[in-house]
């Protein structure tokens, strides 16, 4: 068995992972993302008990129980790049053995769910809502450093780059689906339902307009205007599609929960943007337990 490179998976001198500083014990299968690390005890404080929590950088983690149920909350930070350290460290806590550098032969699947907040692209999904993303669009480039056609929805990624004339000077626009087991679960008749497309940066990748001009003036109303199959792009964030991406690649299952904190179709702003957050934190814990 091949044994993996101390260059290829950095380990601290505990035998923590690098960056995460997480060893195999600290996590659970379940596991709940959010970007921001102030997050994370936002969510542990409905915890019945906690038993472990630390933070190295951006990546915050809590481990504890909700309602009989053993969740780990983690903060990614920001970016497909900071979603690619945490996956793949979290995938090497479960399946690789870290003191011989090998791969484990039984595979250890995750359940992730991303709870998020976003604007929504489209006029009927108000502020205060819940969106669920069947898809992530990936507008990053990222996942196509991996050997991932197989995983990839080519009809409808062929379809988005004909809509939008999308410039061959960017990255190819990447469509993967998420986990259906947990779309199952985590859905609700209150739950919007859509594509979440994933910006590889906040203010240009994403047609904000500052002092400098963007390449595609008219790509956010292009975007508001694609449709596959009755499906539309719902929301535009920063996470999704590489999350479902190496979820997919890594043989585990991952789901994309937004909060609507804005609207960019008819320029609202949520009055109260931690309300909807923290109504979909509850609306998560309890749906993912049940």
């Amino acid at each position: 068995m091949n044994k993996i490179a101390a260059s290829e998976l950095f380990l601290n001198p505990d035998g923590s992972v690098y960056h995460l500083n997480l060893k195999p014990e600290n996590i659970a299968t379940n596991i709940i993302f959010v970007g921001d690390q102030n997050r994370v005890p936002k969510i542990a404080v409905h915890f019945e008990s906690i038993e472990f929590e630390i933070q190295k950088r951006e990546f915050r983690t809590i481990t504890g129980t909700y309602k009989g149920t053993r969740i780990s909350v983690i903060s990614t930070g920001i970016g497909p790049d900071n979603i690619d350290i945490v996956m793949n460290e979290l995938d090497a806590l479960v399946n690789i053995d870290l003191k011989t550098r090998t791969v484990k032969k039984t595979h250890t699947k995750l359940n992730i769910v991303r709870i998020g907040t976003s604007g929504s692209l489209q006029i009927d999904i108000p502020v205060g809502s819940f969106v669920l993303a069947k898809y992530g669009l990936g507008l990053d480039g990222m996942l196509h450093s991996y050997d991932c056609e197989s995983i990839l929805e080519a009809d409808i990624e062929d379809a988005f780059i004909k809509h939008t004339n999308w410039s061959p000077r960017k990255g190819r626009p990447y469509i993967v689906k998420g986990s259906e087991l947990l779309a199952k679960k985590l859905a609700s008749d209150t739950v919007f339902i859509g594509v979440t497309a994933t910006a590889g940066g906040f203010y240009g990748p994403q047609g904000r307009v500052l002092r400098l001009a963007i390449q595609d003036p008219q790509l956010n109303s292009k975007i508001d205007n694609f449709e596959f199959d009755g499906v539309k792009v719902t929301n535009l964030e920063m996470e999704t599609s590489a999350i479902y991406g190496l979820a997919k690649l890594l043989g585990h299952e991952a789901c994309s929960l937004n909060a609507i904190i804005a609207n960019r179709a008819n320029g609202t702003f949520s009055e109260d943007p931690y309300k909807p957050v923290e109504e979909l934190i509850r609306y998560t814990l309890n749906k993912l337990v049940s």
